[in-house]
């Protein structure tokens, strides 16, 4: 950050070292970034990934072996991992809803991180949790939030085929139903999280409360919903290609050799436990890349939209002094973030 401020004299050296330009970014930059804070900060970020990765994980599969049944355990094995379609959907279901609101969580618990490394304030080992363990509890309920409106979404619109199957009414009914309810209902889902997937970051940064941080989600969203969609769009890409293919690619061989003949309640658990573990792993690696670019989106987002860049630059504080009053919301970075809202950056508007 250039100028008399005090922040730094080099904006790409601060480029360079930091992997987050501070300045309204491309959705290129957006990407590297998210890897550039994984990258600068592994300790940190892949830890909170890791706490939070497993518990995910954990939970999805003692509920595969306790809550689905007896045909479901069955499918852990890959031999016959088809027996069942209905309860591998279930499961199927049950750990994207658990992964998505992790994804959020762990946007929240990075927030800070790529925040700190945005503005070149410096980030001591333990300092992103205690930036963001004062809302920790509102920031599970925003992810929470966030992950139900989009399912609710979802299913309003199913209804009607839910109740044409219950009622036994003919089968044209049902299939009509269907044809306009799954897309209805995929449209709204989507277009509803990301309407609402500012509000991660902001409950952390701005200390919003989470009805707070939705109404300032729709207002950082206006005239861009079809920039972040595009660019998580992207982001889920990576994800599936790296969590889904290649980094589960060794454990699913693991399964085959060892479990892919075998039955009983012995292999079904080590198989479990292996398929478990695949999980674990992939998604510590990929959650964090999710989180961060939905952090950047925010960020980029109040910059383009507030000119965030531009006021810091102007508010005669310099990096040192922010840092020294670490201990002070108001004057710490955290105060960064909360501080009055500013006109938009010049000859751009809502829909920049």
């Amino acid at each position: 950050m250039p100028g008399p401020d005090g922040w730094d004299d080099d904006a790409d050296a601060t480029d360079a070292v930091a992997g987050v330009p501070f300045r309204p970014m491309s959705i290129s930059e957006m990407l590297d970034g998210a890897i550039a804070g994984i990258r600068h900060r592994p300790r940190t970020t892949l830890g909170l990934s890791v706490a939070v990765s497993t518990v995910i994980q954990v939970t999805s599969s003692i509920a595969a072996y306790f809550f689905i049944g007896d045909e479901a355990r069955d499918e852990v094995t890959p031999d016959v991992l088809l027996d069942s379609l209905g309860a591998q959907l279930t499961l199927t279901l049950l750990g994207l809803v658990l992964s998505a609101f992790g994804i959020l969580l762990l946007a929240g618990l990075v927030a800070p991180i790529l925040g700190r490394e945005l503005v070149g304030l410096p980030i001591a080992p333990r300092q992103a949790w205690r930036d963001a363990r004062p809302r920790l509890g509102r920031l599970a309920g925003t992810a929470a939030t966030v992950i139900g409106v989009s399912l609710g979404a979802l299913a309003l619109p199913l209804a009607p085929f839910f109740a044409s199957i219950g009622a036994g009414a003919h089968p044209a009914v049902g299939v009509l139903a269907g044809i306009f309810g799954f897309p209805i209902g995929i449209g709204l889902m989507v277009w509803l999280y990301l309407l609402f997937v500012h509000a991660v970051p902001v409950v952390v940064l701005e200390r919003q409360t989470v009805g707070g941080a939705l109404r300032r989600a729709v207002a950082l969203s206006k005239g861009r919903w079809f920039r972040t969609f595009g660019t998580l769009s992207l982001a889920m890409l990576v994800t599936v290609l790296m969590g889904f293919v290649v980094l589960r690619i060794p454990f699913l061989f693991a399964q085959l050799v060892f479990f892919g003949d075998s039955s009983g309640s012995g292999p079904t658990m080590g198989a479990l436990a292996v398929d478990t573990v695949g999980r674990i792993v992939s998604w510590s690696v990929v959650m964090p890349f999710d989180a961060g670019v939905i952090a950047l989106l925010y960020m980029d987002r109040r910059m383009r939209r507030e000119g965030f860049d531009l006021d810091l630059r102007t508010r005669g504080r310099s990096a040192a002094a922010v840092a020294a009053a670490e201990d002070d919301e108001d004057e710490g970075f955290i105060g960064l973030w909360r501080s009055g809202r500013v006109p938009a950056r010049p000859g751009t508007g809502a829909g920049s």
